[in-house]
C-alpha cells in the first residue's frame, strides 16, 4: 500500500467513526508522519512510494485507536501548550488553548502595579498542575520566578516532572503531591496562586464528546457534584498563601465566570475580573485585594 492509499483508508475510518472529514485528514497525515518520522513535505511530493510493512502496522493500529476516538494527543504523545511542547499520556488532562489564558494573566500580574510584595524571589503557587503546562510554561517565560506545583495524582507528577527537565526548568520548579494547599510547607507564601482545577460535575461529563468522557482522566475532570467545589475551597484557603498584594487566577468552565467572581468577593477579595478566551467566553477569573483583618 502506497503512502496516498494508506491515507486515504485512514481518512475513510476516521470519517465512519464520526470525525469531521477536514479534521480526519488532518489527522491521518500527522499519525502517518508520526509512526513513519516523514516530513510534511516529503509525505506529499512522494505519495506513491509503498510503507514498509512496520510502517503499515503502526500506522494501522494509530488509526484504529483514533477511530475508537481516543485522542490525538494520547496517540502521539505530545501536546503543543503555550508555543511548547508537551508530554502528555493518560494519567493528566490534555492542554488546552484556552488554559493559555491562566499563563499569560500569571505572566501580567507578577509584573502589573501594585507589585506583590514578595522579595527578590517571586514565588508562584500552581495548584492542581496535572501535565504540568501551567507551571512549566511560566516558568520558562519568568526566569525570576520559583514555581511551586501540586496534584493529588502522583502519575500525573511524574508526567510534570518530565516537562520540566523537558523544558530545562526542573531546578524552578518543585512538584508536590497532595490535596490542593495540603503538602505546602509551612509558612510558605506566593505572590500569584494558580489553578486550572476540575471544573465539571460527573453528570455533565457523561454529555461530553467521547475523547473526553472516556479518556482523560476522570480525577481532572471533576468528581464532586458540586462543580464549584474547589473553587469555594481555593477562595477560602488562598489567602493564607499569599503575600501582600498577591493575586489568584483560575480558569472556569462554562458560565461558571460570575459564581466564581462572587466565591472570591464573599472571601474578601476586593476586586474580581472576569476576562473572556480567543472566543470570547469568560474564561479566567482574578482575585485581587485581599483585606486581611
Amino acid at each position: 500500500m502506497t503512502r496516498a492509499e494508506a491515507l486515504a483508508d485512514a481518512h475513510r475510518q476516521l470519517a465512519d467513526a464520526a470525525i469531521p472529514p477536514t479534521e480526519a485528514r488532518t489527522e491521518a497525515i500527522l499519525l502517518l508522519r508520526h509512526t513513519t518520522n516523514l516530513s510534511r513535505e516529503e509525505l506529499l511530493l512522494r505519495p506513491d512510494v509503498p510503507l514498509i510493512e512496520t510502517e503499515s502496522q503502526r500506522f494501522g493500529a494509530a488509526i484504529a485507536r483514533r477511530a475508537n476516538r481516543e485522542p490525538l494527543a494520547y496517540i502521539t504523545g505530545t501536546r503543543d501548550f503555550y508555543g511548547l511542547p508537551f508530554s502528555v499520556t493518560s494519567d493528566v488532562l490534555i492542554p488546552r488553548p484556552e488554559t493559555e489564558g491562566v499563563v499569560e494573566s500569571a505572566l501580567n500580574l507578577i509584573s502589573s502595579p501594585p507589585a506583590p510584595d514578595s522579595g527578590d524571589t517571586v514565588n508562584i503557587l500552581d495548584l492542581c498542575t496535572g501535565s504540568g503546562c501551567i507551571a512549566v510554561a511560566v516558568a520558562i517565560h519568568a526566569p525570576d520566578a520559583h514555581i511551586t506545583a501540586t496534584d493529588i495524582s502522583p502519575s500525573a507528577l511524574t508526567v510534570a516532572c518530565s516537562n520540566a527537565e523537558r523544558h530545562g526548568v526542573a531546578d524552578r520548579v518543585r512538584f508536590l503531591q497532595g490535596d490542593l494547599f495540603a503538602p505546602l510547607p509551612s509558612g510558605i507564601q506566593f505572590a500569584v496562586i494558580a489553578s486550572n482545577p476540575p471544573y465539571i460535575a460527573p453528570n455533565e461529563i457523561e454529555r461530553l464528546e467521547p475523547e473526553v468522557r472516556d479518556f482523560e482522566p476522570r480525577i481532572a475532570l471533576g468528581v464532586h457534584a458540586d462543580a464549584l467545589h474547589f473553587y469555594r475551597r481555593i477562595a477560602t484557603e488562598s489567602p493564607a498563601y499569599l503575600v501582600e498584594n498577591g493575586r489568584v487566577v483560575v480558569e472556569v468552565g462554562l458560565g461558571q465566570g460570575e459564581a466564581v467572581g462572587e466565591l472570591f468577593r464573599h472571601a474578601g477579595f476586593a476586586e474580581v475580573s472576569i476576562l473572556p478566551d480567543l472566543a470570547g467566553i469568560p474564561r479566567i477569573v482574578i482575585a485581587t485585594g485581599y483585606r486581611r483583618t
